[in-house]
């Protein structure tokens, strides 16, 4: 019998819209730490910790069971009453958890002694308010009036927090208990009396309210044991609606049903133009927000497994699109944000996330998003709606994004409390020199040009399917000049390799990084040099078994356990591996797909985590995950569809009634079924399978004339236009 191990971070997570319950393993929050129950940015409550008699319990075991329920389990330890001691492992303690809207808890009790015992069951409650930027920061300063009130007749402790505008408040009631409860010194106490067998009952639920809106717990009640509260029908109408996979791999089978119970889990409910829309939250439990870059991609990522979620993100982030310069939020006309926050620094404009706009790729990834989301619902009417927003973000490309006019894209902030690195690598000591220093900026990333050259291609098919000939020609003319220049200034010969940037002075900065593999993915790499770039990809110091890292391990700054110096992102890896499968190299993208499939398998619910560590893989070893990376996390999620396309070669075309696929399945993935692949109007059940050294499909459910067999794109084909002619499988 094989050991299976699992490795996840050391705490329990439900979630649903903007509340976020972040806990022990034994389901309390205990300070200091980072744990508690968050609502729109806000810790509303601080400490929950529970007691018999002032004694803690011993948990037994504790899970969530699902994105919105957890269950914890404890057992009493020796205490003292007046009766006499109390036996250890005589008292069960049950404790469920759903959160939807507000955060319902269920407790039991059952005394399995064989005396009666009667006891305080104790539940101590606080809040803090605390922002969540504070919060992460450990530094937490109290600005406003928290005000407590405890209702007997009710039983109901309100607590809120008032700043000038800014409130938040939670109610927490008791309900359906078998004993009135008493409220003093900050606990909620329950006087308890069990004869054997006996088992007592209590709900507490806590509403959440942001001084507007009031966002109750949910009422029902798991009485006696029973199930928590399942999802619900939203669940189950998400889980008909979205892409399924059946595969010999049932490891790979599971990794793709979990990314989609944790995009399901992260719909955000988001006010868009004209109605609420739903987008893809970044990550739990940091990035419980609106993004630009994070939701782009991840739009991305889902593009062919749910659509609605490019067409929330597109509208969303269309309203708020930069209209005027405002240097403290790196705001520029046309841009398209990065990060929206709802706290109290953000309302008090202590910090600029209200929205920040320091992120230089949302712009071109808006415009990639709009093209990806056309072909997928060949839907004229999203072309029409967006395109304000579009050429607003052409005209920011050109008037901002290229800050010195030498034709690529460079950024740096002028916030003062803006961010160093406006890339997806955007910690403070991502880009280095070869030496490890930290660069110099304006920055132009490697990537950023790719993202361009992209972005003015995938505008010229818009342009053409509008009717636009002239404005098509001119973007095509732009992004041949782009290709040019790119590949004289960061092409280096001697190194067989991309620069990761330029710097300020425009000298090459040739660390060895994942980047360019972004490149790939966006075409900006003329074929005869593909091959050099993934070869150097996979060489042993970048290439760690678990997926490509983010800097070559023989790099002064390496190190396996950074943020971006020399881990693996999931995201990373399934946008290097499209890239390989856009120039041929079917292989080397499976092969990444297996890393990071194996890598995923470790993970606890088969979650994969936002990055971890670009440790050397062993038959020894296992992937270790970085502390405090979200999961579930929007684009690791999505990089599972990512690889899935790599792998398949899905390109859907749906305004020409198409959809293009280019399979070559690997040994560890010998068949596979598609159900429920929606191209435009038609539904698709597509069956893949490995004959010998090559990949057949048959079409089960939908018009087969929709499906032909064609190379992915690359660079030439996407500088003539979609070809005319359809081969036939």
């Amino acid at each position: 019998m094989s050991l299976e191990i699992k490795v996840g971070p050391p705490q329990l997570a439900i979630h649903q819209g903007h509340a976020v319950l972040l806990t022990g393993t034994d389901g309390q929050i205990r300070k200091p730490s980072h744990k508690g129950l968050y609502f729109y940015d806000t810790r509303v409550i601080s400490t929950w910790t529970v007691y018999a008699n002032g004694v803690p319990w011993d948990l037994l075991n504790g899970g969530t069971t699902s994105s919105v329920n957890a269950a914890i389990y404890f057992a009493n330890r020796e205490f003292v009453t007046e009766a006499g001691p109390v036996a250890p492992h005589t008292i069960g303690l049950a404790l469920k958890r759903h959160i939807g809207g507000g955060l319902h808890e269920d407790i039991d009790l059952i005394n399995y002694g064989r005396a009666k015992v009667r006891f305080n069951l104790e539940i101590v409650v606080r809040s803090d308010f605390a922002d969540i930027f504070e919060v992460k920061s450990g530094h937490l300063v109290r600005r406003g009036r928290i005000t407590t009130k405890w209702s007997a007749r009710r039983q109901c402790l309100t607590t809120t927090y008032r700043n000038k505008d800014f409130f938040r408040g939670v109610a927490l009631t008791v309900r359906a208990c078998d004993a009135q409860a008493v409220y003093a010194n900050g606990r909620l106490t329950f006087d308890i009396e069990l004869a054997h067998g006996a088992c007592w009952h209590s709900c507490l639920t806590y509403d959440l309210s942001d001084g507007a809106t009031s966002y109750p717990a949910p009422r029902e009640c798991a009485r006696g044991g029973s199930d928590t509260p399942v999802e619900g029908k939203s669940q189950a109408e998400w889980r008909r609606e979205v892409l399924k996979l059946e595969s010999s791999n049932d490891g790979f089978r599971r990794l793709f049903r979990q990314a989609t119970d944790d995009f399901a889990a992260l719909r955000l409910p988001v006010r868009g133009a004209h109605c609420t829309q739903i987008v893809p939250a970044a990550g739990l439990p940091w990035f419980v927000a609106l993004f630009g870059r994070d939701s782009l991609i991840a739009s991305l990522q889902t593009s062919f497994v749910h659509t609605d979620f490019a067409r929330g993100t597109l509208d969303v982030l269309g309203v708020w699109q930069a209209s005027k310069r405002d240097d403290y939020r790196d705001a520029e006309p046309g841009k398209i944000m990065h990060e929206l926050r709802l706290g109290e620094l953000a309302r008090l404009k202590l910090v600029p996330h209200t929205p920040y706009y320091g992120a230089a790729d949302a712009t071109p990834l808006y415009l990639i998003t709009l093209h990806t989301a056309w072909c997928c619902t060949g839907d004229p009417a999203l072309l029409r709606r967006h395109l304000p927003t579009a050429e607003r973000c052409l005209e920011w490309i050109d008037q901002y994004g290229d800050r010195d006019g030498d034709g690529f894209q460079e950024y740096a902030t002028r916030s003062s409390e803006g961010l160093e690195n406006q890339g997806w690598k955007d910690s403070g000591d991502a880009l280095v020199y070869p030496d490890g220093t930290l660069v110099k900026g304006p920055k132009a990333l490697c990537e950023l040009q790719g993202y361009v050259y992209d972005a003015w291609l995938r505008m010229a098919q818009i342009y053409d399917a509008l009717g636009d000939t002239g404005r098509a020609a001119a973007m095509r003319t732009k992004a041949a000049a782009l290709f040019r220049r790119f590949n004289d200034a960061f092409w280096d010969e001697g190194a067989g390799f991309y620069a990761f940037a330029l710097d300020g002075d425009k000298r090459k900065v040739m660390s060895v990084a994942s980047n360019p593999g972004h490149c790939l993915w966006s075409g900006i790499v003329p074929p005869e040099r593909a091959g050099r770039v993934v070869a150097r990809l996979m060489q042993p110091d970048m290439w760690s078994g678990w997926g490509v890292r983010t800097l070559s391990a023989s790099h002064p700054a390496y190190n396996p356990h950074s943020y971006q110096n020399g881990a693996v992102w999931p995201h990373d890896n399934g946008l290097i591996a499209q890239g390989f499968k856009r120039y041929g190299f079917a292989d080397e993208a499976a092969r990444i797909a297996h890393d990071v499939y194996t890598a995923g398998s470790f993970f606890a619910l088969n979650q994969l985590p936002e990055l971890y560590a670009g440790l050397h893989r062993d038959a020894a070893n296992f992937p270790v995950q970085y502390p405090g990376a979200n999961v579930p996390q929007a684009w690791a999620a999505g990089s599972v569809f990512s690889l899935l396309q790599a792998v398949l070669g899905l390109q859907p075309d749906a305004p020409n009634k198409m959809l293009y696929v280019d399979p070559v399945l690997p040994a560890w993935l010998s068949e596979l079924t598609l159900r429920d692949l929606r191209v435009g109007n038609e539904v698709f059940d597509i069956h893949f399978w490995r004959n010998d050294e090559t990949t057949q499909f048959d079409v089960l459910r939908g018009d087969p004339a929709w499906i032909a067999r064609r190379a992915v794109n690359v660079t030439s084909d996407l500088l003539k236009g979609i070809p005319e002619g359809r081969s036939r499988r």
